[in-house]
């Protein structure tokens, strides 16, 4: 069976919206937990269900769906020998236990980060990865950890010399074979660029390197990070106790099977109704992937962060964006870049809508983890306090009514947690 395009699923998602929000306020038994639900409201709800079971294409990956580089990529990401002090892996801010996330407010690797690590579960559907959206694709976003000096602070001459010393018949059977790395002079261990400082030791080190030296490490640590991508294609978001409530109003059963509580009833029928969450959080993963800048409280003590203004310039500037020498995608269907405008007013302060997806296991929440709880997160939709520290706020954004309940929309929330992926990869790979 064929899946809708996106626009499709937008105009239909659109369509029952607009007739929901038509009807909300003529229904005098809106709030009731047994209230029926029109057919506008059912076709909102099945919009959000179930989570997908297989990830998209990846055309700039021509291994993201090789099962070998899911291995490679598998003890990649939980190898602590990735970093500085061979403590840290990807898995420490990405922990199994915790759905891929590390429960902090913002991440620490060899140091204090000033993001909160956001799940990988579904990770393979973000458009623009990163809360700023800096990458473009999953692989490339594993470079940046990797090279980040408060996280695992190597340099790309580093991993590639790693690759060849441990996994090196691995690598060669999916990518070709290795060039000899063993010359400390022609590839300094502390080479790396680091852009807008040229005249850094490192930066210098870098330009040391011949100009087909630098391609061969680049090329290593792009196939370093499509090995990450195709290991974390496996971490999909699990169906929940929400979707077996929607499989069983499908199926005619107009209580959903009794599967979701009466509280997360009501919940569901305020998200969709009028709290307006569904404006950002649609579709099965529930988020519309777009930036927005929601007004969070300013914090004196943290500097002003720009969000996608500066994300999208950085994409634009990436040496491994669609269309360059380092992606497998032909780079006349690089459309994504090609309408980007990074002067867009709104992308000022703007950040990432992350999935609610087993939302209740993954916080704190907000780009910079200053909300613990769901309930402080609800009570700031309650509020909207303060205003923008740069842009404005979403003009759209709702203020929930206290007629909204936050236990609510808490138990609703609480619903979409769902059981974590296969064993196989929900845990480090045996040795």
């Amino acid at each position: 069976m064929r899946t809708p395009s996106r626009p499709a699923l937008l105009l239909a998602f659109l369509g029952a919206l607009a007739l929901v929000s038509a009807l909300a306020s003529c229904r005098g038994d809106g709030r009731h937990a047994d209230a029926p639900w029109t057919p506008a409201e059912l076709a909102l709800i099945e919009s959000l269900s179930p989570p997908p079971t297989a990830p998209p294409p990846s055309p700039s990956n021509r291994v993201a769906d090789d099962e070998r580089a899911a291995a490679l990529g598998h003890a990649l990401f939980f190898d602590t020998r990735l970093s500085a002090n061979g403590q840290v892996a990807c898995a420490t801010c990405h922990k199994p236990e915790l759905y891929f996330t590390d429960g902090l407010p913002t991440a620490r690797g060899l140091g204090k980060t000033k993001r909160h690590a956001p799940t990988v579960l579904g990770a393979a559907f973000v458009t623009f990865p990163f809360w700023d959206g800096r990458k473009d694709s999953l692989w490339a976003q594993a470079h940046g950890p990797l090279e980040a000096p408060e996280e695992h602070g190597l340099t790309r001459v580093q991993v590639a010399t790693l690759i060849q010393t441990h996994y090196r018949a691995d690598y060669e059977a999916l990518f070709g074979p290795l060039p000899d790395l063993s010359d400390a002079a022609r590839f300094p261990p502390e080479a790396r660029p680091i852009p807008n400082k040229p005249n850094a030791v490192a930066s210098a080190k870098w330009q040391s390197l011949s100009a087909p030296d630098r391609e061969a490490i680049n090329t290593i640590f792009a196939n370093v990070g499509k090995a990450l991508e195709a290991y974390e294609r496996k971490l999909l978001p699990q169906p929940a106790p929400f979707d077996a409530y929607v499989k069983a109003l499908q199926s005619g059963d107009p209580r959903g099977g009794g599967h979701l509580s009466p509280e997360a009833r009501r919940g569901l029928r305020a998200f969709i109704g009028e709290a307006q969450c569904v404006n950002c959080h649609n579709g099965p993963l529930l988020t519309d992937m777009e930036f927005h800048n929601l007004g969070l409280p300013f914090d004196p003590y943290s500097n002003v962060d720009m969000g996608r203004a500066i994300g999208a310039v950085e994409v634009l500037g990436d040496e491994f964006r669609c269309g360059s020498p380092y992606s497998d995608q032909d780079p006349a269907t690089c459309d994504q870049l090609r309408f980007l405008n990074p002067r867009f007013e709104d992308f000022r302060g703007a950040f990432k809508t992350p999935s609610l997806r087993n939302v209740a296991r993954t916080g704190p929440y907000m780009h910079d983890g200053q909300l613990q709880t769901l309930a402080e997160v609800i009570a700031f939709y309650k509020t909207l306090p303060g205003r923008a520290q740069v842009g404005h706020r979403e003009l759209v954004l709702t203020l929930l009514t206290e007629d909204v309940p936050a236990g609510d929309l808490i138990a609703f929330l609480e619903s979409l947690t769902g059981p974590l992926p296969d064993d196989r990869w929900a845990r480090p790979p045996a040795p």
